[in-house]
């Protein structure tokens, strides 16, 4: 793992690009295991958050799966996962109806902003004593999502009166260090985005979301707790996230290509990821 790098103020060093092992929204093995379903090389499956074995369906002896039976056996599995949000009892209706109806209600599909939480681990870090820049590519995969930004000041600056905020997609983000873990403390949103990967899972714009990212070696780890008293029984605190730096010191973002949605007119079912 190696030693962690840091800055002259004797905090960890997060500038970097972080796209090893993957993260974010794009579809490669460590989705499945952001979604809490650690996958084994021999096919077995766990559940992240409770450590139970997963009954999943034997792998075919003929060679892979297609595409479309691919993709419904990663949905059902990616729903397994036990780590979820517990809405009050009046909002489980309509969580079941936009998760039901996702593929015209979820705001991802429409190439809105992924917003905060569901946007994940940035893909890229610049950190200065006084602020932290960090930088979200626009992509497909689970969601589609545009490209987007956040610029998070850690001068010791405090919140705006949440009265005085307009909502926002990211919000109102203020960082603090808790001794090598930085604290990411967000506020005043807008109620337009769902906060988790899937699932139907939306927010008033009351939601006030804490993330904590921490560096071991060229190792990030990444986990947000979300707290909407206006809808959910209680804070939920999402599955950790781990991305790797990327070792190639040239390494660049690619640029992305615009958000364009042109699959819901040709939608013949409600099967969604």
């Amino acid at each position: 793992m190696g030693p962690t790098p840091r800055t002259p103020d004797g905090h960890p060093d997060l500038t970097g690009l972080w796209n090893g092992f993957g993260d974010n929204l794009l579809g490669v093995p460590n989705q499945m295991y952001n979604a809490g379903i650690e996958v084994g090389k021999d096919g077995t499956t766990r559940d992240v958050h409770s450590g139970a074995m997963i009954g999943t369906w034997p792998l075919p002896k003929r060679g892979p799966q297609n595409n479309e039976q691919a993709e419904r056996a990663a949905t059902l599995l990616r729903r397994m996962g036990s780590n979820r949000p517990i809405y009050k009892p009046q909002y489980w209706q309509t969580v079941k109806d936009f998760d039901a109806n996702a593929n015209e209600d979820d705001p991802s599909n429409q190439c809105m902003p992924a917003g905060v939480p569901r946007v994940g681990v940035p893909s890229y870090i610049a950190q200065t004593p006084t602020y932290l820049v960090f930088i979200y590519p626009g992509q497909g995969g689970l969601i589609a999502t545009q490209t987007s930004y956040r610029m998070i000041p850690t001068d010791g600056r405090k919140h705006t009166n949440l009265e005085d905020l307009d909502g926002t997609w990211n919000g109102e983000a203020i960082g603090h260090w808790e001794g090598d873990t930085m604290v990411i403390d967000t506020i005043g949103f807008n109620s337009s985005s769902w906060f988790d990967q899937l699932g139907g899972y939306f927010h008033s714009e009351n939601m006030h979301v804490v993330e904590r990212l921490h560096r071991d070696g060229n190792t990030l780890t990444w986990t947000a707790t979300v707290d909407d008293p206006d809808v959910l029984f209680k804070p939920w605190t999402t599955t950790p996230r781990t991305v790797i730096l990327d070792p190639n010191p040239k390494a660049m973002l690619m640029e992305s290509l615009p958000c364009s949605e042109r699959d819901l007119v040709h939608a013949v079912t409600k099967e969604h990821h």
